[in-house]
Formats: structure tokens, sequence, C-alpha cells
């Protein structure tokens, strides 16, 4: 049985307006540390998540159990949960129910699938340590990270109508090379195929950031920068949520409440969300079925839009809806988010290019450990690290010791003067909870200025 069957059968138990969204995951996971294997798993599991909904207030169960009498109990309880939370609230709740389904039937898959990956062959996933640890070992470097693949399907059935389904793939691979004394190089790679990264030339990009000269140090103060597409896709991530959520922009705390058709950014950035480009990891429709389309988010460094799930929009009126943003049945209460963000790229044919005009500046491979400060300004603070280096007269010259940076997003993409043409997809594979593999597309970024508020310790 498929998950759109699955899905019907769990939506014949319920009691009123309801969605029901099932989730099946197949996926292995392999750690590695000093140059060994260090932990494995597999998944092979699927979700039954129902949702329901009393007079404008929502209510959910979940069960990973497919017989009929699994079914109907999880749909009893979330009615019950339903009807209790509007009991609790004593008036009718602003919830505007299940979406409508989408003009021309069925969603399906939005071509994200390679049978190969599907397949979780757990000897692709040891031939790729294999071969960093040797790259690395003949470095004189141990080698740390993870590899990891999946297969996952999704489908919704809901009393409105909609009837979506599709399978998608992943995978992604990242590699620290760290020598004796503690200097590392971060490299990673992703894509819906374990065919979209090399294991050994991920090893050797991030065994060539480990550099043998002792670390120079910055006191604190704004510095010229180049960004290494992981790190500007830390940032990009980020401002999905602090700029994008159409919740936040409603309530007035997004950084772009009375910003829209004002210029934010450098003329050169142009961002959207791009759900079905093959350069990212394509979805067809979101948490609630709604079909996603592309969406230009930054045109030529003029805000354009914010993002949208069913609950988002009724919030903020005016005839807004939704743009396909859901992150969860029914919405998100944190609100809706971009997933599928593309910066286009520039004019430099190489991060070299990027770095000859910086008479002193600073190289940043990936940052860690991000968190914001300011929402209405999109302030993050965070370090750097796995690859911090001084840039002088137009070239590397040395590591850095790792820096902590405070700054703003938007600020940074407003200093922004160049970016290179080959783009890299920045994704971690952190899933906390059901597989949901998303990330950036990204350029790497040339700014005049990034602020430096510290020094992370040795």
């Amino acid at each position: 049985m498929n998950a759109l069957e699955l899905a019907e059968r769990a939506l014949a138990h319920a009691v009123g307006d309801a969605q029901v969204t099932v989730t099946r995951e197949r996926s292995l996971l392999s750690r590695f540390a000093r140059s060994a294997p260090t932990q494995a798993t597999a998944v092979d599991d699927v979700t039954i998540h129902v949702l329901a909904w009393r007079d404008g207030h929502t209510g959910a169960a979940a069960t990973n159990l497919a017989d009929d009498a699994s079914l109907r109990d999880a749909a009893v309880r979330a009615d019950a949960a339903a009807r209790a939370s509007a009991t609790a609230a004593g008036r009718a709740g602003d919830h505007p129910g299940p979406v409508r389904p989408a003009a021309g039937g069925a969603l399906g898959d939005a071509a994200a699938h390679d049978a190969a990956t599907a397949a979780l062959d757990p000897d692709v996933a040891g031939t790729a340590l294999a071969t960093a640890f040797e790259v690395c070992g003949a470095a004189g470097l141990e080698a740390f990270g993870v590899w990891t693949a999946g297969e996952v399907e999704s489908a919704i059935a809901s009393t409105a109508g909609v009837r979506a389904s599709e399978r998608v793939t992943d995978a992604y691979m990242k590699v620290i090379a760290r020598d004796a004394r503690g200097r590392s190089g971060w490299a990673s790679g992703a894509g819906t195929g374990h065919g979209a990264f090399d294991a050994a030339a991920l090893a050797r990009d991030a065994a060539a950031k480990v550099r043998p000269e002792d670390a120079a140090e910055l006191p604190p103060g704004e510095y010229p920068v180049v960004l290494a597409p992981d790190a500007l896709g830390s940032l990009l991530d980020f401002l999905g949520d602090l700029a994008f959520n159409g919740l936040a922009h409603a309530e007035g705390r997004g950084a772009l409440s009375g910003r829209l058709g004002a210029t934010v950014a450098a003329p050169g950035i142009t961002l959207a969300d791009a759900p079905r480009s093959t350069l990212t990891l394509p979805r067809a429709f979101d948490a609630e079925g709604t079909p996603k389309d592309a969406l230009t988010l930054i045109e030529d460094g003029v805000a354009r839009r914010v993002v949208h799930d069913s609950r988002s929009a009724a919030r903020a009126g005016d005839g807004a809806a939704s743009t396909g943003h859901a992150t969860a049945p029914g919405g998100s209460p944190y609100g809706p988010s971009p997933t599928n963000l593309v910066l286009a790229g520039g004019d430099a044919a190489t991060e070299a290019e990027l770095l000859a005009p910086i008479e002193r500046g600073i190289y940043v491979t990936r940052l860690w450990y991000v968190n914001p400060v300011n929402e209405h300004e999109t302030l993050l603070t965070g370090t750097t690290r796995d690859g911090t280096f001084l840039i002088e007269d137009g070239r590397i010259v040395r590591p850095l010791r790792d820096v902590r940076f405070t700054d703003s997003v938007l600020r940074i993409l407003a200093a922004t003067e160049a970016l290179t043409s080959a783009r890299h997809l920045a994704c971690e594979a952190d899933h906390y909870g059901r597989r949901f593999a998303y990330g950036v597309v990204c350029p790497a970024l040339r700014a005049s200025g990034f602020r430096v508020t510290g020094v992370s310790p040795a």
C-alpha cells in the first residue's frame, strides 16, 4: 500500500474536518571520527499524522501503526484535542480550516527521486568513508563527519478534497579534516542523489584548508570578507525565517515589516524560493498540500514578497493567500518558511577574483553556533569555523583564529560587492524528527564589511 492509499484509509475514520499526512522514511546514516566509523543507523518507518478542526481550533494525533484500530484511535484523539481546545477557548478560533484543493486534481512528484540512492546500499556509505579516510590520511590528517542518504514518500488527504503525494531522495556528506594540533578544514556536498558529490574531492577540499602556519589573530572591528557558500548559506537560512516569515510579517515582527518595495540589499542580490529548481532539493507541495511554485523574494536588491501558509495568510488579511510554504500540517505556530532558497550568481569566475581587491580581510569557510540577536534587524551572532583565513593584498596568506561575529544579514547583503557565478547547495543533515532535507543554493560572496566582535577561545 502506498502512502496516499494509507492516508485515504486513515481519513475515512475522521470525525469532522481533517487532514491526514503520511510520511514514510527509509534512510541510512554513517558518522565517523578520527578516521573510523562511529555510528550507523537505518530508519524504515511510517508516521500517520491526523489534524482535526473544531470551530477554528485544531488538534492533532499521530501513530506509527497502520491497522484500522490505530487509525481510528488517532482520528478520535485528534478530534478530542480540537474539541478540548475550542472548549477551553470559549470562542471560535481563527484558523481558516483545511485548504481547498488546487485546480488540476491530485499533486504529484517534483522530479527529485534518484533510484540508485533509493536502493540505500550501505556499501556506498562504506566506500565513501573509506575514501575520505584514505585521502585525509595521505595528508597526515584525521577525518570526521557524516554520510547520509534517504528516500521519503509523503502523502496528504483531507476532507476538503486535497490529494497529494510524492517520493523524494536526498544524500549528503560532510568531511572535517583535522591535524594533531586541532586545526581543521571543512567541505560538504549534497543533492537528490549520492552521485551529486565525490567523497575524494570533498576530503581533498577539507584537507587543503588545514594550513601548517600558526594562526594570526584579528582584533574586533569591521573587515572586508569573502564568504564561502556554506557560510553564506547559513546566513540566508536564518534570513528565510527572520525576513520572509509571513506570520511574523503580519504581526509586525518581521524584518521586512514596512519595507516591501524598498531597497534592502545590493543591486546584485536576487533571492528566490525555487522549489522546483534542479539545483536544490525540489518539492511539489507544502505540508498543507498547497502546490509550490517559484517566488521572488528580493529582486535586484528590492524586497518583493514574504511567504505564507493558510494560518499566516488568514492573519495577514487583505486578500493574502498561501504561497505553499507551510512547514507543518495546518501551518506551523512559528509561521511559514522558504525551504528552497536560491541566490542568483554573479560575474566572478572564481573565488580568487573575489579575493583580488581586498587589502586586508577575512575568508570564512563556514559559520557555527549561530543565533538571532534582533529579528527586526536580522542581527545574528556566531563564530567562524573549520577554515578561517587572513586575506592580504588579494590572496589568502595564513590561517586566522576563529572569530565571533555579530552582524545583520541584510546589512551584509547591502554591502555585497561581487558574487561568483558558480553556486553550491549548502545544507546540513540534522533531521530532528522525520527526515526533511532542504538547503540553500548560493555562490561565494564578497562584502565590504563583516563585523567581528571577538576571538574564539584557542
